[in-house]
């Protein structure tokens, strides 16, 4: 990854994420994994504020939690904010700063694509 910038070989952490490179992939499936199971929809909200819908209870909020924790770890820029809007629906909110709306594209073409259509 060069300059910031997502990589085409469909990763979108860029050079400020701290994840180890060779552990990558494996986050990058585990969100793979998660968007299939959990996202019903996608807003966006604004360049730079991605509203995900996600439908499941206390185990997809777990998850969610421990993922998107995990992930601010390592990419600090990150945002996130999960709420409950119902027994079996959750939002979750990804905000990131101007300089990495690359990476919150890449991170809403990819929930998109692994949900695929509902």
């Amino acid at each position: 990854m060069n300059d910031g910038q997502v990589t085409t070989d469909d990763s979108w952490a860029p050079d400020a994420c701290t994840l180890p490179t060779a552990e990558r992939p494996l986050r990058l499936a585990e969100f793979d994994q998660f968007f299939r199971e959990a996202v019903r929809g996608a807003d966006r909200v604004s360049a730079q504020h991605l509203r995900l819908h996600l439908v499941g209870g206390a185990q997809v909020e777990e998850a969610a939690r421990d993922l998107t924790a995990r992930e601010s770890s390592c990419c600090s820029f990150f945002a996130f904010a999960i709420s409950r809007s119902g027994p079996d629906a959750l939002t979750l909110d990804v905000r990131v700063p101007a300089a990495h709306v690359d990476v919150l594209d890449g991170l809403a073409s990819r929930a998109v694509s692994a949900a695929g259509p509902r």
